[in-house]
């Protein structure tokens, strides 16, 4: 393989641009993005990156999940493609930054390869992934979780939100349903730059994160049944209080998270309930703890330990307990070849570095079960993620993707 040299550098006043402009779809309330899966505002995000992948000679496939793919061909036609990517959906406070630096920087690739009139052997293809955050539509990475035969269709189309729309109705109703079979398209590999979502590279003054590992993740999501009652003239102990089962477990998942330093994460993010009235206790309680660990038997230990325990705490109260995994995936290895061709960019283009383990789950966790799989991080201002605040700096835009840039090229092989 060919490897670019190091003077080659993506417009980096044209992606932060894009990064603005994709910015003012779906406006948070504090600076951030509501744009969430299968909304209104995710259809007219789609719509714009379309137009950007068209102008840029890129020829647009959708598949019946709604994830995008934009080709840009290469000079070999029996050649796979190398595809690029991550997600335009957001939190519904989410930042600027989740997801949609790995898109666009991989569009910004595309607009660099045809400013320089470079041809590649390999086909590049920039993907946008449905439904990565999961906030929506439950579990997080569904669309590449179908792509990578980890759920099937049916089982995503039929996901509901809180307002009880599914997946499948919501995805007919925006217009974005493709015809295309989920998982049909073969890679040759797939790279996904990311934002790091957490504080280390930023400490350690570090501008690239080369990632060789992806966290393991259970999201157990309890539904807790007490008995809806008066707080002020129910007895306390005549009360069945799922309220109070949730706080004890809750205690409990901190406990067990602790107890498996170094490296295990356990919390909640969600809780629903019910009637949610401020002179009722709660006759039901909803909500999901998430676990995650690069381990795997500290995983797994982790969630037989919470479910057990949380069944105690439940039946000394009296309060009904059901548990649902409604998101998981092993801890991933990232293909070692691919790792080091990202390291060997960074190196080359004069930018620190350090191996890191992504503690969020991405794309690229399902996409490392059907082809060779990496990852790329750059910092974020005091880790904040999944936050209006979110921010990172033009310059830590431009190093991401150009690592990206010279990472993509030296796979996809320039053809002199």
């Amino acid at each position: 393989m060919s490897a670019p040299g190091e003077n080659l550098r993506i417009n980096s006043a044209r992606l932060w641009d894009s990064l603005m402009e994709m910015a003012k779809i779906g406006p948070g309330i504090a600076g951030g993005c509501n744009r969430q899966t299968l909304t209104d505002e995710d259809a007219e995000g789609r719509a714009l990156f379309q137009s950007w992948c068209e102008a840029a000679g890129m020829t647009m496939g959708v598949d019946a999940m709604g994830t995008m793919f934009a080709t840009r061909p290469g000079e070999d036609p029996a050649a796979l493609p190398v595809y690029v990517g991550s997600h335009l959906d957001t939190q519904p406070t989410g930042g600027k930054y989740d997801g949609v630096l790995g898109v666009l920087g991989a569009l910004e690739v595309v607009r660099s390869l045809n400013d320089l009139g470079i041809k590649t052997k390999h086909p590049i293809v920039v993907t946008n992934w449905a439904n990565e955050e999961g906030a929506r539509f439950a579990p997080a990475m569904l669309a590449s979780g179908v792509f990578a035969g980890v759920h099937t269709l049916d089982y995503a189309y039929g996901r509901k939100d809180l307002e009880g729309l599914s997946y499948g109705d919501e995805l007919k109703r925006i217009g974005w349903q493709g015809a295309e079979e989920v998982g049909a398209r073969k890679m040759h590999a797939y790279y996904e730059l990311h934002i790091e979502q957490g504080p280390i590279l930023e400490a350690e003054g570090k501008t690239i994160g080369v990632v060789t590992h992806c966290q393991g993740l259970w999201w157990l999501e309890f539904t807790l049944t007490g008995k809806e009652a008066h707080t002020g003239s129910t007895p306390m102990a005549m009360r069945v209080n799922a309220g109070l089962a949730m706080s004890r477990i809750f205690e409990m998942v901190q406990e067990v998270a602790m107890k498996n330093q170094p490296g295990a994460v356990g919390g909640v993010g969600q809780v629903k309930f019910s009637p949610n009235s401020r002179n009722v206790l709660p006759g039901t309680v909803v909500f999901t703890v998430d676990i995650r660990t690069p381990d795997q038997a500290k995983l797994d230990a982790m969630r037989a330990e919470i479910e057990a325990r949380a069944a105690d705490i439940c039946a000394e109260i009296g309060v009904g307990c059901a548990v649902e995994a409604v998101g998981h995936f092993d801890p991933v290895t990232f293909t070692p070849e691919l790792v080091e061709t990202v390291r060997r960019s960074a190196e080359k283009l004069g930018y620190s570095h350090m191996n890191i383990i992504s503690g969020a789950g991405h794309d690229a966790c399902w996409a490392a079960k059907v082809a060779p799989t990496t990852m790329i991080m750059c910092p974020c201002v005091d880790g904040l993620s999944h936050n209006e605040a979110e921010e990172i700096s033009p310059e830590w835009a431009a190093a991401g993707a150009d690592v990206l840039f010279h990472a993509v090229l030296e796979t996809a092989e320039i053809v002199k």
